[in-house]
């Protein structure tokens, strides 16, 4: 009898069996894998969307249309816009079942549990023009804006979260163990019930016009509400006034008592008070000036005072010895000679008024007082102990025909390079009519040429310092 070789024979191999059973297992652990992103081969309908913000959305939450899941998210990206805005576009895989959308479907990301997992809710339009596979829709069908937990928790400032949590718990610890007096509650909720129909029916009677009612509590409700901080301070304020008032009832009890006698004299007295009072107000409004410029001079006045205050104390005395002094200084006033010497003195001044309109600038420009004084003490600053010498020293003439050295017929022309005559008779001394330049001492030496008088291209400044002594 010949042996089978079939299926037989594969299945006794334990190669062929290991290489299936890990073929099975990486298509298996792929599969898994990719199940976020889409199964392979699966086509799909690819469709992106602008949204303000993924607000928590991740990759690979879902995509619904009608609480059936038709999708899944295969990507975000942000987006900056030219006003400095950043959106995010959402990329969609969705199943084909969905194609086409509508381009007025709107977009919605919820949550899809307490602990921030979320999902994008599609709600078909009804244009008869579709988005295209790729396609996108627009911002403008974002919409409308989803609210989150956190902004409805955040709300609530934090001591209103603090209270809710104490009422809570409140709450819990007032219903912890009272089931028997829940039951028998709501056994006496019957004739409450039963009793209220009637009311009921006279609430919702034309005549009631409860519509109305509630109407006018909603608009004096929009009324106050921009008010609704201002009255909240108001109460608050009146508890503290009346806890701080708590403690005086028996002063406040007496200015009640007194309060009518106060008033009558107040009505009898107060006419008469008017003109002073109407007065005092103008003279301070005259003085508010005044006053105004005394914020500026208070630190000066209070150092006026601080020091003054002991001159003061010795003036007393000074006064009695300046009144001999002022006596004489009065009789020497009164003299007809001292008048005429006086008038001699102005008539002094008005004679020397040229020449020393002449001699200041030379001395508040070059200082030639100073600078002689200088080089007086400077000439006779040498000397032993009999006293002080004049020191000089001899220049030998320079060499060559008409020298400055000797008497010459003609300008000094030749010899050495410096046998040139150079002469300023009449230096600029910064007199009125001259530059304020002291020359004198200070010309620029041209070597080789005949310069007299002024030296040619002279700066209105001088050289050397001459200003100092």
């Amino acid at each position: 009898m010949r042996r089978r070789t079939g299926a037989a024979s594969i299945a006794a191999n334990p190669v062929l069996i290991g290489a299936a059973t890990i073929l099975v297992v990486i298509v298996a652990v792929y599969l898994a894998y990719n199940a976020n992103s889409g199964l392979p081969f699966v086509p799909t309908y690819h469709v992106r969307v602008d949204v303000p913000n993924s607000a928590g959305l991740v990759k690979g939450n879902d995509v619904r249309i009608g609480g059936t899941r038709i999708g899944l998210v295969s990507g975000i990206t942000p987006q900056s816009h030219p006003n400095g805005a950043v959106t995010a576009v959402i990329d969609l895989n969705l199943q084909t079942v969905a194609k086409p959308l509508p381009v007025d479907t709107l977009v919605i990301i919820r949550p899809r549990s307490a602990l921030g997992l979320k999902y994008v809710q599609l709600t078909r339009g009804t244009s008869s023009k579709t988005v295209p596979d790729g396609g996108t829709l627009p911002l403008a069908q974002a919409k409308p804006e989803p609210v989150e937990l956190d902004q409805v928790f955040n709300m609530f400032s934090d001591p209103t979260r603090r209270a809710i949590q104490a009422n809570l718990l409140a709450f819990g610890n007032g219903f912890a163990g009272r089931g028997a007096d829940l039951n028998f509650a709501i056994k006496d909720l019957d004739p409450l019930l039963t009793e209220l129909g009637p009311v009921m029916r006279n609430l919702s009677s034309t005549r009631t016009d409860l519509r109305g009612f509630l109407r006018g509590l909603a608009r004096a409700a929009s009324v106050v509400a921009p008010a609704a901080e201002t009255q909240a301070a108001l109460y608050r304020n009146l508890d503290s006034t009346f806890s701080a008032l708590a403690g005086v009832t028996t002063p406040i009890q007496q200015s009640i008592v007194g309060g009518v006698p106060a008033l009558a004299t107040a009505i009898r007295d107060l006419p008469q008070i008017r003109p002073f009072l109407a007065n005092s107000a103008d003279l301070f409004h005259q003085l508010q000036p005044g006053i105004n410029a005394l914020a500026d001079a208070a630190p000066d006045l209070a150092d006026t005072v601080r020091i003054g205050t002991p001159v003061l104390q010795r003036s007393p005395a000074f006064n009695a010895r300046v009144a001999t002094t002022l006596k004489s200084v009065e009789a020497f006033s009164t003299d007809p000679l001292v008048k005429l010497g006086v008038n001699d003195l102005a008539t002094a001044a008005g004679i020397l008024e040229p020449t020393i309109a002449f001699i200041t600038p030379a001395q508040t420009v070059c200082n030639y007082l100073g600078t002689a004084l200088r080089n007086a003490s400077s000439l006779l600053s040498e000397g032993g102990s009999n006293g002080t010498l004049q020191r000089f020293s001899i220049i030998a003439a320079p060499s060559g025909p008409n020298n400055e050295g000797s008497p010459s017929s003609a300008p000094a022309n030749g010899g050495s390079p410096n046998n040139f005559l150079h002469s300023n008779p009449y230096p600029f001394t910064g007199a009125p009519g001259q530059p304020k330049t002291c020359e004198a001492g200070n010309e620029k030496f041209i070597p080789g040429k005949v310069v007299i008088g002024n030296v040619p291209g002279q700066a209105p400044t001088t050289l050397h310092d001459n200003t100092k002594p």
